[in-house]
């Protein structure tokens, strides 16, 4: 299934991309669709018995906003330089466990909603990547199978980052990480049925339809199950939590000499086979 929250702001309400590509409301079904959803079996097989029996209302998608298709995060878990490829090209060794950092839940925003500069940037960076989503309590997982069974499903992040405030300002990561906007999510949650192979998506983001990165998972150092479990060693992830995968090469901090930051006035795309498409305009904050 492809579940989505459409409508404005703080009054998005639970929709589903059917098989042949129309927008159904799910508001007759479900409140929403978060952890409470995520970790309900039984609701998640109504939503299916609808969609199959095609009894669930059509919604227009004409000027409709696509709002993060999770609501309600409880947290954000990031893996850092998890990609063979972006080791190579940033200069940085292989990382013996994976690095995880955290982002704020209130960095979210939708697919295509602005995207702010930060006021003084001059670093900031683009990083489309493979978003987990958590359906079930992971407390100490031992395998792979526990991992993947506490999968619900499979997004599109925009880990946008301000390098300077990353690295040059001190401190950990978090200056550079959870600034206003800095993490687009969607258009879709695609239930893990539906991705058989988290290790074989392509990824691709432009810049002014520009190519800048044209990855694949399959360069994971790290890989999806591996990354659950042992991010359950650490903390408790909880169904409706997000765990961002880290992103391939081809990010403007890898470039060359001008790097080609973003400013206001860029476009974003990105895309990940099989869970749909990201456009975001940037602005000042």
């Amino acid at each position: 299934m492809k579940l989505l929250r459409v409508g404005p702001v703080g009054a998005e309400r639970p929709a589903l991309l059917d098989e042949e590509g129309v927008l159904r409301d799910l508001s007759s079904l479900v409140t929403d669709v978060d952890g409470e959803l995520l970790g309900d079996s039984p609701a998640l097989a109504r939503i299916r018995a609808a969609a199959a029996a095609g009894v669930l209302p059509r919604l227009d998608p004409a000027g409709l906003r696509t709002g993060p298709p999770v609501a309600r995060i409880g947290k954000i878990v990031c893996i850092g330089l998890n990609y063979h490829d972006h080791a190579r090209e940033t200069g940085a060794a292989v990382p013996a466990e994976p690095i995880v950092f955290m982002k704020a839940p209130d960095t979210v925003v939708g697919p295509d909603d602005t995207v702010l500069v930060p006021r003084g940037s001059v670093k900031t960076d683009w990083e489309a990547e493979l978003a987990v989503v958590i359906g079930r309590t992971a407390r100490y997982l031992e395998t792979d199978e526990e991992a993947r069974a506490a999968v619900a499903g499979y997004t599109i992040a925009h880990d946008v980052s301000e390098r300077e405030f990353q690295i040059e300002r001190g401190g950990q990561w978090d200056k550079g990480k959870n600034c206003e906007t800095f993490n687009p999510l969607g258009p879709w949650l695609v239930t893990a049925d539906e991705v058989p192979d988290p290790q074989a998506l392509g990824v691709r983001l432009w810049v002014n339809g520009t190519l800048r990165q044209d990855g694949t998972t399959a360069e994971q150092i790290f890989p999806v199950a591996e990354v659950v479990r042992y991010v359950s060693r650490f903390m408790t992830l909880y169904p409706g939590d997000i765990v961002n995968t880290g992103t391939p090469a081809g990010v403007a901090m890898g470039c060359p000499e001008p790097k080609p930051y973003l400013r206001a006035g860029d476009v974003v795309e990105l895309e990940i086979d099989g869970l749909g498409r990201q456009r975001q305009e940037l602005k000042g904050a």
